[in-house]
């Protein structure tokens, strides 16, 4: 059955046809780490983690790369602002990333490149565009030349006469609509020698030159939020394609996660990050929260959604749970017609998922009827079904345990112990502050005071 995905760029559902037989290559927009990661980052990467899975469950050799940008004017900033070395600032927040897409059941990414190690592939890029009329160095700084290239505007809908990048004017760039591949060093600021100067680089040509290091100069799917279409999508495609590379052969934007109606951003505070998110719900059933819409589709937020996600992901878990104990170890078996139509239909996850809980009513029928068999059969294929979603119940045993409880507790116990050293800290108490920190590290609880918070872990951990 053939795979259809809709392409951003034609605005089309096209049928997915791989450039090398047997093989599919993805590059996902990844995190800019310049703080702690919420529930609209981990969206996308969920999203194209359950693509990958399900290419890879008809037989594609998937690869992915999800990259890294580890240098950024917000990056900047933030780490100026807690009084922090940018790139420490940037490898704490990168971890958190990692662990919050782990925590989540992401398979790894092939590889995670990070802006910073790929100067080198950045400035051969610039030396292409340059010599192709593209480009054009000024000051220090190098700029991608819009106009030189007709058939910009065509992934975004954008027209030439509307462009705007949301640049400050900077020196020396010859059309307003022009876009920043290099950005000449300022005084405090990291640097990379160029033949045009030293600086660093910009968001647009970071991508392009990372995507073609990994995958090729023309690969199958890119991926990201729509928010990237324009500007950061639209450059991309503009200075690989004036360079001669083929670029992208499919566009896939997956939707936001929206509160009032509006982006989920840090500026809405730490009510949405991972870390809260899975003191509230388990990794699992945050997960299915995330999968369950199409990708297409925002998600606007609420606690009542959350809470029917994680009923509905424990009414699977019961049923699977329920065959196992009165029959034994079910193995995950085929998948159902129409579970496969629906994620070959543009991963169409709510039919995928009315799958699911079809199988499931149909389990429970038959163990109230005493058919072990029937129930065990519909258990196999929820597994399956399941495990192509990242969701299989019994593959999450571990976090679903009486451990995942006691860790719950945990956190809840310390958590009010972090809160009275916080309100002791700001009475400037600090004996009783050290107090608690000493209580806590003698029960074998480290306590590290970051720009996010206190953040505690076990010793042993």
């Amino acid at each position: 059955m053939p795979q259809f995905l809709y392409d951003t760029a034609t605005r089309t559902t096209r049928e997915f046809t791989p450039r090398t037989p047997g093989k599919a290559s993805i590059y996902v927009c990844g995190a800019t780490v310049q703080g702690v990661p919420h529930i609209g980052h981990m969206r996308g990467g969920l999203n194209f983690d359950v693509l990958r899975r399900w290419l890879a469950r008809g037989g594609l050799d998937v690869t992915l790369v999800r990259n890294v940008t580890d240098i950024d004017d917000k990056i900047l900033t933030k780490a100026a602002a807690a009084g922090r070395p940018w790139w420490e600032w940037a490898a704490t927040h990168e971890r958190a990333f990692q662990e919050a897409y782990a925590l989540l059941g992401c398979l790894p990414a092939s590889v995670e490149p990070r802006a910073t190690g790929h100067v080198t592939q950045m400035v051969e890029l610039m030396e292409r565009l340059i010599a192709a009329g593209s480009a054009y160095a000024a000051e220090g700084n190098v700029y991608f030349a819009v106009s030189s290239y007709p058939a910009y505007g065509e992934l975004s809908r954008q027209k030439l006469d509307d462009v705007q990048q949301g640049e400050d004017t900077a020196a020396g760039k010859r059309d307003p609509r022009d876009f920043t591949m290099w950005k000449a060093a300022k005084p405090g600021e990291p640097s990379w020698p160029t033949p045009w100067g030293a600086g660093r680089p910009g968001w647009h040509l970071e991508c392009s030159a990372m995507a073609a290091t990994y995958l090729g100069s023309e690969f199958d799917i890119h991926g990201g939020g729509i928010d990237l279409i324009f500007p950061h999508h639209e450059n991309e495609q503009a200075q690989s394609r004036a360079a001669g590379d083929g670029f992208a052969r499919y566009w896939m934007h997956n939707a936001w996660v929206t509160m009032s109606g509006e982006k989920m951003a840090k500026s809405l505070g730490n009510t949405v990050s991972i870390p809260e998110m899975v003191r509230r719900v388990r990794p699992q059933e945050l997960r299915y929260y995330l999968v369950g819409p199409h990708y297409r589709s925002n998600i606007e937020y609420s606690e009542a959604a959350l809470a029917e996600a994680e009923r509905a992901y424990q009414r699977v878990e019961s049923f699977v749970r329920n065959v196992v104990a009165r029959t034994g170890s079910v193995e995950p078996g085929e998948l159902p017609e129409g579970f496969v139509a629906a994620l070959n239909d543009d991963l169409a996850t709510p039919a995928a998922l009315a799958e699911v809980h079809n199988a499931v009513r149909s389990g429970n029928r038959a163990l109230d009827a005493g058919d072990d068999a029937g129930a065990r059969a519909a258990a196999a294929s929820v597994r399956s079904m399941m495990d192509v979603l990242g969701l299989d119940p019994l593959a999450w045993a571990d976090s679903s345990s009486a451990e995942s409880g006691l860790r719950a507790a945990l956190d809840d116990l310390v958590g009010s112990l972090l809160e009275e050293r916080q309100r002791a800290r700001a009475d400037r108490d600090f004996a009783l502050a050290d107090t608690i920190r000493d209580r806590l590290l003698a029960a074998g609880v480290a306590v590290e005071d970051t720009p996010d918070g206190p953040k505690w872990t076990l010793k042993d951990e």
